[in-house]
């Protein structure tokens, strides 16, 4: 599989150019043409048990995997926000992480499951499972606004909050903390969960958080 990107940095659409009879695996909803040919199926991939996992990193139940004909074909892939589109290149040594609803595509040779980020992700509401992508072969991530890429060297640590997380390599060393001490400093500083990120390797950051977007537009909903 290939990639190219078009219309980026705000809409984003990533094409997926396929051999003959090569296949993709594509988050359900996020195909937004084919070339004429391409076939389709859904499925629970990796059976029940990492079916269930998915939903729990916010994604569908099921992925669809489109298959090229002979002559070949491609796929037109976006996200569901405004915002980038970026592959991961994955050499088979080194996995990546992927937080919830990322994860827009990946190539025939990458395996995909579910990790549980620890009880103070689930108390928090954020961050509580996250992705884990290896093999070898193309993952397309998508983001919320721009997309920055920090790389960190030995040693060298960062904290970003939750939702601005898109993924990071397993190089990465990481643990999940409340930002402020105490209920009440939570609420005065208005934040929540955050990652602490000791290198060596990258993290990817997006320039907007999706449920800090969700509580906005609730807020602005007249209460009867």
């Amino acid at each position: 599989m290939q990639v190219q990107i078009r219309q980026q940095p705000s809409f984003a659409v990533a094409r997926l150019l396929l051999a003959p009879g090569e296949p993709a695996q594509v988050e359900k909803g996020a195909m937004m043409a084919t070339s004429y040919g391409v076939a389709v199926q859904a499925s629970m991939h990796g059976g029940i048990g990492k079916a269930f996992g998915r939903m729990f990193t916010g994604e569908a139940l099921t992925i669809s995997t489109f298959t090229a004909p002979q002559q070949g074909g491609w796929v037109d892939v976006a996200d569901k926000l405004p915002g980038d589109l970026r592959v991961i290149e994955l050499d088979g040594r080194v996995g990546w992480m992927v937080t919830a609803s990322s994860w827009i595509a990946s190539s025939h040779g990458v395996q995909t499951e579910t990790r549980f980020g620890g009880m103070k992700s689930v108390m928090g509401g954020e961050g509580a499972f996250l992705s884990r992508v290896t093999g070898q072969g193309q993952v397309v991530v998508s983001c919320f606004g721009a997309l920055e890429t920090v790389t960190l060297q030995q040693g060298e640590v960062i904290t970003v909050d939750t939702g601005h997380v898109v993924a990071f390599a397993e190089t990465v060393q990481y643990q999940t903390r409340k930002v402020a001490q105490g209920v009440i400093q939570s609420l005065r500083s208005g934040e929540g969960l955050v990652f602490d990120f000791a290198g060596p390797g990258q993290v990817m950051i997006q320039t907007r958080n999706p449920a800090a977007l969700a509580a906005w537009v609730v807020a602005q909903v007249p209460s009867r």
